[in-house]
């Protein structure tokens, strides 16, 4: 008979503010999380740049402002 090979599930590394973030969807398609839906909201806050966000009029800027870091992001 052949053997059997035993799979290690191994964890993926991930940032430390989410260590120990499980995420599963049940039998019925429902999307389990370990973690509060708010909590990772506010680490994708904290972290992650919103692409839909960023050519939005800055309060506090000029415009002048704003077209000289346009520029020299392009």
């Amino acid at each position: 008979m052949a053997k059997k090979k035993t799979t290690k599930k191994e964890t993926p590394k991930v940032n430390k503010d989410l260590e120990g973030f499980d995420i599963k969807i049940n039998s019925f398609g429902e999307i389990v999380t370990s973690y509060d839906l708010d909590k990772i909201n506010s680490f994708l806050d904290k972290n992650v740049d919103d692409k839909k966000l960023k050519h939005r009029d800055v309060p506090g800027k000029r415009n002048t402002e704003r077209k000289k870091e346009e520029e020299e992001n392009q």
